[in-house]
């Protein structure tokens, strides 16, 4: 079975860092930490990465 990645449901914005805490196993608290460290230490860049991510990761289909 393979896996696929969607926004997650426990969305605080767009689902985008609880859905890849979700693919990648890990907890959501440290996945929105780390995003916010990328966007702080990258002058920011990481918020055209959670736009693009929000655009190209699909919604989860309701089950």
């Amino acid at each position: 079975m393979t896996r696929k990645l969607y926004r997650g449901d426990d969305r605080i914005l767009g689902g985008v860092c609880s859905g890849l805490a979700e693919y990648l196993d890990f907890d959501p608290v440290l996945v929105r930490l780390g995003y916010a460290a990328l966007t702080l230490f990258t002058a920011f860049c990481g918020l055209i990465f959670y736009v693009v991510a929000w655009i190209v990761i699909p919604e989860r289909p309701i089950r």
